[in-house]
């Protein structure tokens, strides 16, 4: 058993190298570019919710899709006014400001037929959300899982044959690192920032998984994916290791995607006819179906997240 310190120490150096690897791969590799917009398909009469869309990857996607026509409302806590896009209020970190965003959503009798939770934080110092949640897992995963639960009602009604309804979730190749711990889902039994970004990509991409197959299974025209964008020059990085945040400054302009970039692939996810219907679902990375790891299929793990994950919104 390690140590706090040796653990914390251990789980940030894995991350990092994890990172790197990644790096020297898309250094490598073509970037994926969507098609010219003639060849978009258009949106006019859609209605698309992006989580986190104020700024980074979520405007990117946000901004595209109105441009092709559709009805953009982007959840955040940075409101402000950038017209055609609607802001709404949603802090991810409490389950009241979501129920209370869906049921403001709800009240317009607006279809559904796109959502992005794209919306997470990383390598925070050690925090709980507003309902005792390890931050990490309470943002990335638990608020996204509660927003989409409760959304997927108004996503089955509005999907039809040919022409479902998308959930895409915007994942991390850091679940890579990942562990699920159904006893400690929160990791307070030892604590890293690093280790719990890393969980948290695990089980947003484990429930990603689960709700396509279930939504599969019960014949619903709604399907459910995951994307990771890659590494993007965001403000996500703002809180690394003090060194490496002097050094990103520089680095990132120069060997990162840039947010248009790394919005390329959530876009392919959620507007291409070619992912339509039983060919959407899976993991995606750079224009293309990516593996993953096996516990992400696990029927069992995908079932014992689920169901804990239910109990845990259950008002105590």
């Amino acid at each position: 058993m390690f140590s706090p310190v040796l653990f914390r120490l251990v789980s940030a150096i894995k991350l990092y190298l994890l990172g790197l690897k990644v790096l020297v791969i898309q250094l490598f590799s073509k970037r994926f570019e969507l098609p010219g917009w003639f060849t978009m398909p258009r949106q006019d009469g859609k209605v698309a919710i992006v989580t986190g869309g104020g700024r980074g990857i979520g405007y990117e996607v946000a901004r595209h899709m109105a441009k092709l026509g559709a009805r953009v409302i982007i959840g955040t806590v940075l409101y402000c006014t950038l017209p055609p896009l609607e802001f709404k209020k949603l802090d991810l970190a409490s389950l009241q400001s979501v129920r209370q965003f869906v049921q403001s959503f709800k009240e317009r009798d607006l279809p559904l037929n796109i959502l992005v939770n794209n919306a997470g934080v990383m390598l925070v110092p050690e925090a709980c959300t507003e309902n005792g949640f390890e931050l990490h897992f309470g943002v990335n995963y638990l608020g996204h899982f509660l927003l989409t639960c409760l959304l997927l009602d108004t996503l089955k009604l509005s999907g039809k044959s040919g022409n479902f309804s998308r959930v895409v979730n915007v994942s991390s190749s850091a679940h890579r690192n990942g562990e699920i711990r159904l006893n400690d889902l929160n990791c307070r039994q030892r604590y890293s920032a690093h280790a719990a970004y890393c969980h948290s990509k695990l089980a947003q991409l484990i429930f990603s998984s689960h709700l396509h197959r279930e939504l599969e299974q019960g014949g619903f025209p709604v399907s459910s994916c995951a994307v990771d964008p890659g590494m993007v020059d965001t403000s996500l990085y703002r809180h690394l290791w003090t060194p490496l945040r002097l050094a990103h400054g520089l680095v990132s302009r120069l060997l990162f995607r840039t947010p248009t970039e790394g919005a390329a692939t959530v876009l392919y996810a959620a507007l291409s006819p070619t992912l339509e219907g039983k060919c959407g679902g899976g993991y995606w990375a750079n224009g293309r179906r990516d593996a993953t790891t096996p516990l992400t299929f696990d029927p069992e793990v995908q079932q014992l997240l689920w169901e804990t994950s239910q109990r845990l919104l259950v008002p105590q």
